[in-house]
């Protein structure tokens, strides 16, 4: 291990640029693979409750406090029928799946889900389907959830057992539009158009839905960001929020390369802000539209496996990615770029919750346990909760495959008035070195260390399994200390950090 290099954080409260938004920290659900049967729902499981939702996977969402869920899709959503998944169990049509190739059973379904979230504590954001339907069926699904009676689908609903409105407030307007890969593929111009028609009637249902437009499905699209300008160009003033999707792997094995991809999140997330204010100064807008990061993650393990499965099988095994310990570093610069940014990024979504690139494992049948992803997600949904103070941040940078300059210290510091709490997120992606983080924290004197939590391991590529759950979790060891407003810590080599601070009582 080499010697321990410098680095300084200055915080103070002046530097508040915004105030979390709970649904930062929310997360995805899909009918894909064994994200829904066999994850969050089996009812044949020891641990089913009368509805079959599965109690240990519930248990570990609860922990985790996620505020809201996106539901059904995810490419899925582009081919739904969202009829097909309402009304007796026993009556509802098998379909084939064309975005995974598997058979949708259409057992679980809209009011098993919000039964769900429910359950889960949780919000329900619905994706309506712009693939291969349009407005029409949009506005009949606002109509079920959202109208109290009296009409068809509002007394539809009643008929199936759910005589109050579900109430959903989120709605997205289709998925990923603008991939080729997408049922029912539009040009910008072909999207703008039906998104804008789709959010009038959903919102002559219901005024008080808001709604997210599809952006692009990553930054390395051949037509971003000019996507987002058109889209814009048509809806900015018919919707809330634009969405943004981005996933990262390692696939050739570079992990300073690796670490360094939340440089590209930032890079993105600053575009797609200045793209929105473009079109804001263009229509003389007083509204300032926010940001959707509704898909998110590391994902690469099982791209090599999904393509040998048989096609039409029931909930099959793709897209179960093992998670490493360096996936949870670059969990943690990710979380730690989405928080930099709450001001404008409002809502976002781990991709996704359950078995399916997820940070929540199960075996049908079987056990549940945390993947190496779950530690950094739980401790800023835990202590992330306030208004996020952009620190001042010297450190020693090193170049990379994709990026130059990268810090070695990766940090944010979240402010909770309320509580009288600090809390700052660190990663260090020195990977032979600790970092010794020297910290000058204004107006908080009277703060003292309470906790310096530390997720570390001398093997990056190590995992946890049903059989060894605990190879890769958090302990409470950090040396973390403070007198009067100086803060010191050494920050491990290859390492995700949680100092926590309160302010002394008298």
């Amino acid at each position: 291990m080499g010697q321990p290099r410098q680095a300084t954080l200055v915080l103070d409260k002046s530097f508040r640029i915004g105030t979390v938004d709970n649904r930062i920290y929310g997360a995805f659900i899909e009918h894909l693979g064994r994200a829904i049967y066999g994850g969050i729902y089996e009812p044949d499981h020891p641990q089913a409750d009368e509805h079959g939702f599965r109690q240990d996977v519930l248990d570990l969402v609860r922990e985790l406090n996620v505020p809201v869920v996106r539901y059904p899709g995810g490419n899925f959503v582009s081919g739904y029928n969202w009829e097909d998944g309402i009304g007796p169990q026993s009556e509802r049509p098998r379909r084939l799946e064309l975005a995974w190739r598997s058979v949708e059973t259409n057992e679980f379904g809209s009011n098993e889900f919000v039964d769900w979230v429910n359950a889960a504590g949780a919000e329900a954001m619905l994706a309506i389907n712009l693939g291969s339907r349009g407005i029409d069926a949009a506005r009949n699904f606002v109509e079920y959830c959202n109208h109290p009676e009296g009409t068809y689908w509002s007394d539809l609903r009643r008929h199936h057992g759910y005589e109050e409105p579900h109430n959903i407030k989120l709605w997205c307007l289709g998925n990923e539009m603008d991939g080729p890969w997408q049922i029912g593929h539009k040009t910008a111009q072909e999207y703008g158009r039906t998104a804008l028609e789709a959010a009038k009637v959903m919102r002559m249902v219901d005024p008080s839905i808001e709604l997210v437009v599809c952006g692009s499905s990553n930054a390395k699209m051949p037509t971003f960001p000019q996507w987002e300008a058109e889209v814009l160009d048509h809806t900015y003033e018919h919707v809330d929020y634009i969405s943004l999707h981005t996933y990262f792997g390692n696939q050739s094995n570079d992990t300073a390369n690796f670490l360094a991809q939340s440089v590209g999140m930032d890079s993105f997330i600053d575009t797609v802000i200045g793209i929105c204010d473009y079109i804001k100064a263009k229509k003389r807008s007083k509204k300032t539209l926010n940001l959707s990061f509704d898909e998110w993650n590391v994902w690469y393990h099982s791209h090599q496996t999904t393509a040998k499965e048989e096609p039409w099988q029931i909930a099959p095994p793709i897209l179960e990615d093992v998670y490493t310990f360096e996936d949870a570093l670059v969990v943690g610069c990710m979380l730690i770029s989405l928080l930099k940014r709450a001001h404008r990024v409002k809502i976002a979504c781990i991709a996704q919750l359950v078995n399916v690139i997820a940070p929540i494992m199960t075996r049908t049948g079987g056990g549940v346990w945390r993947q190496t992803i779950y530690w950094p997600y739980l401790h800023t949904s835990l202590y992330g909760r306030g208004d996020v103070l952009l620190p001042v941040v010297q450190s020693p940078v090193y170049d990379c495959k994709d990026f130059s300059d990268v810090p070695l210290l990766e940090a944010v510091g979240v402010f909770n008035e309320e509580k009288e709490e600090l809390t700052i997120f660190a990663v260090n992606r020195d990977l032979e070195s600790p970092l010794k983080l020297n910290g000058r924290l204004g107006d908080f004197e009277a703060y003292k260390v309470v906790q310096h939590i530390t997720l570390t391991h001398h093997d990056v590529k190590a995992v946890n399994t049903e059989t060894n759950p605990d190879n890769v979790i958090p302990r409470n060891i950090g040396n973390a200390q403070q007198s009067s407003s100086f803060l010191t810590a050494d920050l491990p080599a290859l390492s995700w950090n949680v100092i926590r601070l309160a302010k002394a009582k008298d």
